[in-house]
């Protein structure tokens, strides 16, 4: 399989840097900013999916290639799905993490169930036909921020099965069991059954 260019619908550094080491060696991850694309793209759906199809609606309008964008919420139990698609402005449009995990733990404060889930939705268009994959990862909101690593609420989520936060536990492992890895992992094998 020669190598082949996945250009990716945002210019998150901590996305591309996550998605490309979740990706085999055969494929190149370009950003926006890679593309020449440098506008914000306006995300005002109402579920993840329809943000992740309009991020790759509005690239592949602009490139005509293939091309694929995610969106990812967290879902947490008690507080009935919320943040959810508002995930990364849960706490204001300035989209810091900071304030987000703090608003979350004020609002989790007392709260016994504490059970939550990390989803990701992968919208790919291929040859002008769109597809949509799916991950997530079940686990629970900590009591407090946990960890240096990772990026946006990994410092408050516990993914089931394990004590530490996703910004406590080694990259490679977070890497093997997110709802991102999850994801990309089945976006990787639907390009290389349709190379």
């Amino acid at each position: 399989m020669s190598q082949q260019f996945l250009i990716a619908a945002t210019n998150s550094i901590h996305k591309v840097k996550e998605i490309s080491a979740m990706l085999p060696p055969v494929f190149m991850l370009q950003s926006l900013k890679d593309v020449g694309y440098m506008t914000d793209i306006i995300e005002d759906g109402e579920t993840l999916e329809e943000n992740a199809l309009i991020k790759a609606r509005t690239l592949h309008q602009f490139l005509d290639k293939n091309v694929f964008a995610e969106d990812t919420g967290l879902e947490v139990t008690t507080l009935g799905g919320a943040p959810g698609v508002h995930t990364a402005r849960y706490a204001g449009d300035q989209r810091r993490d900071e304030d987000n995990i703090q608003l979350l733990l004020n609002n989790l404060k007392g709260c016994e169930n504490r059970t939550a889930r990390f989803r990701t939705i992968i919208a790919l268009i291929f040859n002008d036909k769109e597809y949509l994959f799916e991950g997530f990862v079940e686990g629970e909101i900590a009591q407090s921020n946990r960890g240096e690593g990772g990026f946006g609420y990994d410092p408050v989520f516990i993914p089931k099965g394990h004590t530490q936060t996703f910004a406590e536990l080694d990259e490679t492992i977070k890497n093997t069991i997110s709802h991102r890895a999850v994801a990309v992992g089945k976006l990787v094998k639907f390009l290389i059954e349709n190379e």
